[in-house]
């Protein structure tokens, strides 16, 4: 019934266009491989593997969908592991619809979605990332990547990307899940972070 709803709602928009829904984590995989959505709205308590495990898998996969953690759960250990394991954000169901609409549209366009009450949570997390994101990892990439990751700080899409570097949407994609395995990182909102931290944008 939430599923449905929401879907209803986001087909009221005219720049956002529903292309599949999932009742459970391993349909949820199928389906992202099957369609390459820009973004996906994971909940945490699904029936087998729930949200977190399944953005877990999608990363490992080499999804590079923005993942938005929709779900009933403010506990702040669950906020942490879903950005650690990859989200790009973490909405509460208890939003109004106009707010949700707006932050899920944020969230389309490259920028942070996240409830007000969590922001300190995000701060948290950024403050307890493994020491292993040193600025000399930059060093690793090709300069294509680092033109690519740039772009990712500034909040474009793939497709954005693909039309300012003249290359092809598939191309980058590449790119996007290259650069994030060098530098150890599991979304693109980790690596935004890190390139505005290290001077590097």
């Amino acid at each position: 019934m939430m599923r449905r709803g929401l879907r209803d709602l986001l087909e009221l928009e005219d720049d956002l266009q529903p292309v599949g829904e999932a009742g459970s984590g391993a349909e949820a995989l199928q389906l992202a491989e099957q369609h390459e959505p820009d973004l996906i709205l994971m909940d945490l308590n699904m029936p087998g593997m729930d949200g977190i495990e399944t953005v877990r898998q999608l990363r490992d996969a080499g999804c590079d969908a923005r993942i938005v953690m929709f779900t009933v759960s403010d506990e702040h250990g669950h906020v942490l592991e879903a950005l650690r394991q990859g989200a790009d954000g973490y909405l509460l169901k208890d939003m109004d619809a106009d707010h949700l609409v707006e932050q899920i549209r944020k969230a389309a366009h490259g920028q942070l979605a996240l409830s007000p009450d969590l922001t300190m949570v995000l701060a948290q997390a950024i403050r307890e990332r493994p020491s292993k994101h040193q600025p000399s990892s930059a060093a690793s990439l090709t300069k294509r990547e680092k033109d690519v990751l740039k772009l990712i700080a500034k909040g474009h899409s793939n497709k954005m990307i693909a039309r300012r570097l003249d290359i092809t949407e598939g191309t980058v994609k590449v790119h996007v899940k290259r650069l994030l395995n060098k530098l150890g990182m599991r979304s693109r909102t980790e690596a935004a972070v890190w390139v505005v931290e290290n001077h590097l944008n």
